[in-house]
């Protein structure tokens, strides 16, 4: 695996959901590091990449609530525990669960396994309420999958809550999470 700055050269291997993921980026001006790999769809397999992009790739879970009328994209440092009750006292939202693989097609145009913060630019009536862990905040950098996860991003962090997010009309949920 090779580190780039910014969209590949030659996007004829690129999906259509991941040249819309540059596209806006480069239009928002948000500079990028890029590197393209075999599927990374487990922890196990981003920490690998993490290495590549010296960043902590986030881990990012499609959640929704029992009645599946509140849909949650929840962004956490992936070496943090995530315990479904920590977050629903948080949130005021009993019975968190895992959504399912159609909503999130459906709502963010991502499939199992690429679930990134960059499918709420698919979000245009905002079912999705982005909920964040302080800890994602704080870092100087995170990395996320451009929709496809066979390839990972590095951006600064400060870029995505102040310019990314406006531009697809996100506001995100800060949480507090121990893991414990």
């Amino acid at each position: 695996m090779e580190l780039y700055k910014g969209r590949p050269q030659d996007t004829a291997g690129c999906t259509e959901k991941e040249i819309k993921v540059y596209d806006l980026l480069d239009t928002l001006g948000i500079p990028y590091f890029r590197t393209d790999h075999e599927e990374a769809n487990t922890m196990e397999a981003c920490n690998e990449i993490d290495k590549i992009l010296d960043v902590l790739i986030c881990k990012n879970l499609f959640l929704c609530n029992r009645q599946k009328t509140s849909f949650y994209l929840l962004m956490m440092p992936g070496d943090k525990a995530f315990k479904t009750k920590e977050l629903s006292a948080q949130i005021q939202s009993a019975r968190l669960s895992f959504a399912d693989a159609a909503s999130m097609d459906e709502f963010l145009n991502i499939k199992p396994g690429a679930v990134s913060i960059m499918g709420l630019m698919n979000d245009h009536d905002n079912h999705v309420q982005l909920l964040v862990d302080e800890d994602v905040r704080k870092s100087e950098d995170l990395g996320c999958h451009p929709c496809v996860s066979t390839s990972s991003l590095k951006l600064k962090t400060n870029d995505v809550f102040e310019k990314f997010l406006p531009a697809v009309h996100h506001k995100p949920i800060f949480v507090h999470l121990t893991g414990r």
